[in-house]
């Protein structure tokens, strides 16, 4: 099954777009989650929530919804992936009220930083198969036999990243499940993707995975409203490519401009 979402929730300029004028902030998680199954969190890669906000959370949403959150930049920019087990651990452990709503951990690299092999192995190892795994190297450095062979003996994913309606990460299938961020297009409005591109997603997951490809995508082009209305093209187009595809809101629901 694809599990198609947005990157983040909170994002005022969608009020009147996505979310009604009077409906308070506080209950747009809830409008969210009962529109789509699963949401990726930005905001724990700048600062890790505490064990409760994470158990408010998941009272908030249905059974079946999912979250994937990004790791700490402490881990990945600051640390650079030295020594992962301590944050590793104490991301884990923050997020276990979260429970059956973790789905995957998102590991994003900074842009700067070259391959390091030994340290992506050992981080993945930390992690010890008690979560879903994805990594989204951003140097082009990465791109190596011996790096994609430790994502497939660890069972992560690498992120198959789009900006500006191009691929910028290799066609690699390392897992059985697969993770993809658009995270903008050249359509109009800006940052909206043209139907051309998100057809061209959903051939390239059919093609990677197969017509019962298991995975995440999320649109992280919240500007003028476009990652609703691109989630929902999108998973339009994979249901009639005969993907299994998670709910997403009516495209009555979803302006852009």
């Amino acid at each position: 099954m694809l599990r198609v979402g947005t990157s983040g929730w909170q994002y005022t300029h969608w009020r009147d777009r996505f979310y009604p004028p009077k409906l308070p902030a506080t209950r747009w998680l809830e409008h969210y989650a009962a529109r789509f199954a699963t949401v990726e969190v930005n905001n724990t890669f700048y600062r890790l929530p505490k064990p409760e906000t994470f158990a408010g959370w998941a009272k908030r949403v249905p059974d079946d919804f999912e979250f994937a959150i990004k790791a700490s930049n402490y881990l990945t920019h600051y640390r650079r992936l030295r020594e992962p087990a301590e944050p590793v651990e104490r991301l884990l452990t923050h997020a276990v009220p979260l429970r059956s709503h973790l789905s995957v951990v998102l590991l994003q690299l900074p842009p700067d930083m070259k391959a390091a092999p030994e340290r992506l192995d050992e981080t993945l190892r930390a992690f010890g198969g008690r979560v879903r795994v994805a990594v989204e190297p951003r140097h082009p450095s990465w791109w190596s036999d011996d790096v994609r062979e430790i994502l497939a003996s660890r069972g992560a994913a690498i992120c198959l990243a789009d900006r500006g309606s191009r691929l910028i990460t290799p066609e690699w299938r390392t897992t059985d499940w697969c993770y993809a961020r658009l995270h903008f297009g050249h359509a109009q409005p800006p940052s909206c993707y043209a139907p051309a591109a998100l057809r061209s997603w959903v051939a390239r997951l059919v093609e990677l995975h197969g017509i019962d490809a298991d995975g995440y995508v999320y649109f992280n082009n919240d500007g003028n409203g476009c990652a609703v209305r691109d989630a929902v093209v999108f998973a339009r187009y994979a249901s009639e490519a005969g993907l299994t595809v998670t709910r997403v809101p009516d495209r009555s629901e979803a302006p852009v401009g």
